[in-house]
């Protein structure tokens, strides 16, 4: 009798625990494989054991593939994923397709309106919040500075294009490359860098007819200034580095200079990674003496895609992920200085984080500087930094990034790569009605 009720006891706890398990929900989160993602997803404990009822997935893919993925499974309405990580540059144009769940009730405590206005303003259409941004970044010059001493130069913190060049050349040595940029082609890649460096060159994507404007002067200087740090300068190999890659590099210690995302910097200041740690030192994009820096603007953030039929459960992740509470979990396993950055004010009056980041501030004036209502010398009739926000830039931009790629590793001259640019960016606007 005893034997049977403790059997009965026994398979009734086991049908309660299979019961629980399948009444748990799972939710499938498309992200990027950067550090930052990385360490969120070994901190998701935290949320499981707070969210008891919800499972997680995780597709971590490459940030050019992660594009294509999440475009494709959101104009489809596949309902593939629950949770995307997108751009600043997707929010306002799915928003505006309808394709996004808006953030409108988060749970109590989120604090939406800590997030940094420069970074709010671009996921926010009439008034409400589409995205979650999990860190914000512009870009800034990387260095370092036992090289610079050792060349005799002392870097400004707002340095010019010409003073690049020279320090690349003087901190060219053995295996040692004076500089490191982004080669990969990609809208968000390559593209992403030269599309900034050239606003400060005076160039401009499109006039304000939606002309193309690549077989201007400003897109040749801009083009033969980059190839020439690259070339004389740069790593071999460079056509297939992207943030990544230039990233490696730099913390083994071959790069004087990276002119890349300010979110980069606790990766390069962080002695369990990086071999010159205690050598690196920061300063604004450079400029061309024409009123623009080289610096754009980027979040990275969590969003809900329309086709999702978890959105409660997604919704729960998303607000978890980008609080107040998850920076201070990352501040408690890694320290302050590795949170995620350029997302809330309340990040840039904590004197913890200002005493142990010494890019903070940095960081938050490149942010702050770029306007993505005027991005360029010359007016334009889009909005963006480092990119055009219309739904044909990610097809063009691409594609341009090919061609300039391909000058980079000696396939085509600079004077060809601009030619077949300003052909195909033409091409594709006239087909889409411009």
């Amino acid at each position: 009798m005893t034997f049977t009720l403790r059997a009965g006891l026994l398979a009734c706890a086991a049908g309660a625990l299979t019961a629980s398990a399948a009444s748990a929900e799972t939710i499938t989160i498309a992200t990027v494989n950067n550090g930052d993602m990385i360490r969120m997803q070994k901190l998701t404990d935290d949320f499981t054991a707070k969210n008891p009822g919800i499972e997680l997935e995780w597709v971590t893919l490459e940030e050019n593939v992660l594009r294509q993925r999440v475009t494709q499974d959101i104009a489809t309405n596949g309902g593939q994923f629950d949770v995307m990580t997108i751009g600043t540059y997707e929010v306002p144009i799915w928003a505006g397709q309808d394709w996004l769940v808006p953030l409108t009730d988060m749970p109590e405590g989120y604090d939406a309106d800590d997030i940094l206005p420069a970074i709010a303003g671009g996921l926010t259409t009439d008034g409400t919040l589409y995205a979650a941004p999990f860190y914000g970044e512009s870009s800034m010059v990387m260095y370092r500075k036992d090289l610079m001493e050792a060349a005799g130069l002392e870097m400004p913190d707002a340095p010019t294009w010409d003073f690049i060049k020279e320090a690349a050349a003087a901190m060219t040595e053995g295996d040692v490359y004076g500089i490191c940029l982004r080669g990969k082609a990609g809208w968000g890649e390559n593209m992403a860098f030269l599309t900034a460096m050239a606003n400060s060159y005076g160039a401009r994507w499109f006039d304000e007819e939606w002309n193309a404007q690549f077989d201007q002067q400003a897109w040749k200087d801009t083009l033969t200034d980059y190839l020439d740090l690259m070339n004389n300068y740069g790593p071999p190999g460079a056509s297939s580095n992207g943030f990544n890659e230039n990233l490696a590099l730099f913390q083994q210690g071959k790069c004087g200079m990276w002119i890349d995302a300010t979110v980069a910097a606790s990766f390069v200041t962080n002695p369990a990674d990086s071999t010159v740690a205690d050598k690196v030192g920061f300063a604004l994009a450079p400029d061309k003496g024409l009123g623009k820096r080289g610096n754009w603007l980027w979040a990275w953030n969590l969003a809900i895609p329309a086709g999702s039929e978890k959105t409660e459960a997604a919704k729960a992740f998303v607000a978890w992920a980008t609080s107040k509470e998850y920076t201070e979990l990352v501040a408690a396993n890694e320290g302050w200085a590795n949170v995620p950055p350029g997302t809330r004010t309340s990040l840039y009056e904590n004197q913890e984080y200002l005493d142990a980041a010494p890019f903070a501030e940095m960081t938050l004036e490149s942010i702050n500087a770029a306007d993505p209502q005027n991005p360029t010398v010359d007016p334009v009739p889009y909005v963006g930094v480092q990119f055009v926000a219309i739904p044909e830039f990610q097809g063009i931009g691409t594609a341009v990034g090919q061609q300039f790629s391909a000058a980079l590793a000696g396939q085509i001259s600079a004077e060809e790569a601009l030619d077949n640019a300003q052909k195909l960016t033409t091409r594709e606007m006239q087909r889409s009605g411009y």
